[in-house]
């Protein structure tokens, strides 16, 4: 299994709808970065994710699976990008907040600090581990 960070600005997909869109799933799809969209690419089913509130907010508030592999993105009419679905794990009682992250060392090699406007990416186990443990789950 591995496991990743994925950043949804709020105002346009929340982890409240992804909770909503309930055990189907919903899309991860709109992703035109090619880096972000590789990683799309390297996710297989059951790896779980991160959900980021990003601009508003900027802090990780919920964790999503992988229900289904990369798949051409229909909002796409390039035919170039992908998509996975994802489905609602949970949310975080105490959601963690990017000044937070950028204030553990041991963390300080996240694209999330170093990459900040990749919308898709992968997150080792140790940091995964200790990202966890802050939100208090």
């Amino acid at each position: 299994m591995q496991y990743w960070l994925m950043k949804s600005e709020p105002d346009v997909w929340s982890i409240e709808q992804q909770k909503k869109a309930g055990l189907k799933g919903a899309p991860w799809d709109g992703v035109r970065n090619y880096q972000a969209a590789k990683n799309l690419k390297n996710m297989k089913k059951g790896d779980l994710c991160f959900f980021y509130h990003s601009n508003i907010g900027k802090e990780i508030v919920g964790i999503v699976e992988v229900i289904k592999e990369a798949y051409l993105d229909k909002t796409d009419k390039s035919g170039r990008f992908v998509a996975v679905t994802v489905q609602f794990k949970k949310k975080l009682t105490k959601p963690i907040t990017l000044e937070t992250i950028k204030k553990n060392k041991e963390l300080s090699h996240l694209s999330l600090i170093k990459q900040s406007r990749l919308s898709v990416m992968p997150i080792d186990s140790k940091s995964w581990k200790i990202l966890n443990n802050m939100s208090k789950i």
